[in-house]
């Protein structure tokens, strides 16, 4: 019983449930006012919708946040640093090795909507104290498409960084829901598929958000406009801990295997979630309707990246003699490297450790983005520090690895592109 209800709930409020099999339940609910049989199925629903959602229960003390990051924010210590990569010592999330779709909102202009993507409410580019970069503000009761235009393959990873800010005044937060889909042979930003992504192909992650540990998180897939698979429902207190800070979400597709990591854990490893009927070319980004007004909430998502396959680190570096990676990643202008990093480093490290006698150098690349010399300086000691973390965190023996920085003189695609840049942004690893 607690399944049909919790299903019930999702087809109300999440992405791309409403269709197919299901319109007859839905249309009874939008006319109830119509259909005196339906009131009692509407009260029921809402009853479940507010008890499961905690509506009427006020989040405990501690668990607010103020609706717009802070300046003041404390920068992180040398030991929180150390306890944020430990905190993702079981990411094995490895980024695919050649980049597809890459978006900061670099190019965009502060208060406008993203040049070349599409929604179906409001959104715009913004600028946080905190938090540098540029972000896109999404607004409740908006469905957002990227500019992509390629296809992702077979097998794709995608990442992206999202701020959930909250001011707990008592009610139900707003459901956020994240997927991939086909648009076919249509446009991939074709209005049709900020209602129905699921019109070709669809796999979709939920994340109802809570206060006082009522976070959980769902998946669906669909094809043809007919629901193909649904996971079970996972509890995300965790989440929780995040709000007000940046959280990293990481998806690695196979064919039809599903695997869904967030801030370093792994909620979701489904081997036949997904159909292999179309190519997946497109991402989608859904926020429902609450109870809040703008000011009291704020979700601000960036740095999108996805890519193709999964690299062969063992045979490239032992074999070939090279290993190139944009998946080991730095704070902004910065040497500190992001936890996110961690399952490529260990792969790097897994190598050094079972070929004792290898020796390697590590040279740290840059964008033409900035000053020619800060670059060099920049990649210099982003090399250093991936020696580091090696060293300290994996017990790699400093005197195998050396370090060299080549800032922006060896760029590997072209710096005019946002994909380029990305691209042009790695650690290389060669043997000595």
């Amino acid at each position: 019983m607690t399944k049909r209800i919790f299903l019930i709930v999702l087809l109300l409020a999440g992405g791309f449930f409403a269709q197919a099999q299901f319109n007859g339940i839905l249309n009874k609910v939008k006319n109830k006012a119509k259909d005196r049989a339906d009131k009692k199925i509407d009260n029921e629903i809402d009853k479940t919708l507010d008890k499961a959602e905690g509506k009427s229960t006020p989040s405990p003390a501690g668990e607010t946040s103020t609706s717009k990051p802070s300046a003041k924010e404390p920068v992180a210590t040398k030991a929180e640093e150390d306890n944020a990569i430990k905190s993702y010592s079981r990411f094995d999330f490895i980024p695919g090795d050649s980049i597809i779709y890459t978006e900061d909102f670099q190019q965009d202009e502060i208060g406008e909507f993203p040049l070349l993507w599409n929604t179906g409410g409001k959104g715009e580019v913004v600028t946080l104290n905190s938090y540098p970069g540029k972000w896109l503000r999404m607004y409740e009761n908006s469905s957002y498409l990227t500019g992509n235009k390629k296809l992702f393959s077979e097998n794709f990873t995608m990442e992206f960084d999202i701020i959930f800010h909250m001011k707990n005044t008592g009610y139900t937060y707003p459901m956020f829901s994240f997927g991939f889909l086909s648009s076919s042979e249509d446009s991939t930003t074709d209005n049709k598929f900020l209602d129905y992504p699921s019109k070709y192909q669809a796999g979709e992650v939920l994340l109802r958000l809570g206060a006082g540990n009522t976070t959980y998180t769902a998946i669906y897939a669909a094809t043809d406009n007919r629901r193909t698979f649904t996971s079970d429902q996972q509890e995300f207190a965790n989440l929780e801990k995040f709000y007000g800070k940046v959280s990293h979400v990481a998806v690695q597709v196979q064919g039809s295997r599903f695997r869904v990591w967030v801030n370093g854990e792994k909620k979701y490893d489904l081997p036949k979630a997904l159909a292999t009927k179309y190519i997946f070319n497109q991402l989608y980004f859904k926020l429902t309707t609450s109870s809040y007004n703008d000011d009291e909430l704020g979700f601000y998502l960036g740095n999108i990246k996805v890519a193709t396959g999964k690299p062969d680190t063992r045979h490239k570096l032992v074999e070939e003699g090279k290993f190139s990676t944009t998946g080991i990643l730095f704070d902004f202008q910065s040497a500190v490297i992001k936890p996110e990093s961690y399952g490529v480093v260990k792969e790097i490290a897994g190598v050094l450790k079972d070929n004792a006698g290898l020796k390697i150098k590590v040279i740290g690349h840059t964008s033409s983005d900035g000053d020619d010399n800060a670059n060099m300086e920049l990649s210099k000691k982003r090399a250093a520090a991936v020696k580091d973390l090696l060293a300290g965190e994996f017990g790699i023996d400093a005197s195998r690895i050396e370090t060299e920085g080549k800032g922006e003189t060896q760029p590997i695609a072209d710096n005019k592109t946002k994909e380029g840049k990305a691209a042009n942004r790695r650690v290389e690893f060669i043997k000595l």
